[in-house]
């Protein structure tokens, strides 16, 4: 297969949606790192998000909202009511940001996303491009990082592409990635709300938004989900497996 990578203009996001229409992969930039995405609802395109990856299926995948607004994600059937109180505040204030927050899933998302868990994982991710995107497609993306699993998450179009070329047909190239460290991902199934994974937005941020500190799961830091590289680094530093 050949990969071909263009920059993340209207042409490109154009070839972008085409792709995930027919039920295709692209790669493309988010202020954390490149993610993978592929239309939610289809298992085609899931299974293709795996397999471009070597992704075991029992890893849930983060689904990626077009709009801010969590009613609209349960008006829509991608996450289930009632939403917590907490998810509400958070949102507000990071979202559109690299805050992913664990939810009820909603009927619209395919159990092969979530690993068939009642969970789902979701963000609305701030990066222009990855916006642009969202808004063009009209539909979320379920989107992991755009790397072979348990290698490095990949922060510029050229690391992409020495990952996933010749294994995805797109890559959107946004530049490197602002903020270049994953998503921070809370649980807010719990009554008190857990952080899984450090991230882009910090513990004190979110305590001083809910007026009440989360509490933090010991173990969680996966190598995948707890590394990024660019282009210069990904030769030294990719060999590292989960």
């Amino acid at each position: 297969m050949e990969t071909k990578v263009l920059p993340a203009d209207q042409e490109g996001i154009a070839a972008a949606v085409k792709l995930l229409e027919a039920g295709e992969v692209v790669a493309f930039p988010t202020e954390t790192v490149y993610g993978l995405g592929g239309t939610a609802s289809r298992v085609d395109s899931i299974q293709a998000i795996f397999a471009a990856k070597g992704r075991p299926s029992t890893d849930p995948l983060i689904l990626h909202l077009p709009d801010p607004d969590l009613a609209r994600a349960v008006a829509d059937g991608w996450v289930a009511s009632p939403l917590p109180e907490a998810a509400l505040v958070l949102a507000k204030i990071f979202w559109p940001g690299p805050l992913t927050l664990i939810l009820q899933r909603g009927s619209g998302v395919h159990p092969e996303m979530t690993a068939k868990l009642e969970t789902v994982a979701v963000r609305c991710p701030s990066h222009p491009a990855a916006r642009k995107l969202l808004k063009s497609f009209g539909s979320p993306l379920a989107a992991p990082s755009a790397n072979r699993f348990g290698r490095i998450s990949p922060t510029d179009a050229a690391a992409v592409l020495q990952e996933l070329g010749g294994r995805i047909p797109l890559i959107l190239d946004g530049g490197p990635c602002s903020v270049g460290l994953e998503s921070t991902v809370i649980n807010l199934i719990k009554p008190i709300p857990e952080i899984l994974r450090p991230g882009g937005i910090t513990m004190e941020q979110i305590s001083a938004t809910l007026g009440r500190r989360p509490t933090l799961r010991s173990g969680f830091l996966q190598k995948e989900e707890s590394q990024t590289v660019s282009s210069k680094k990904i030769g030294m530093d990719a060999s590292r497996e989960k």
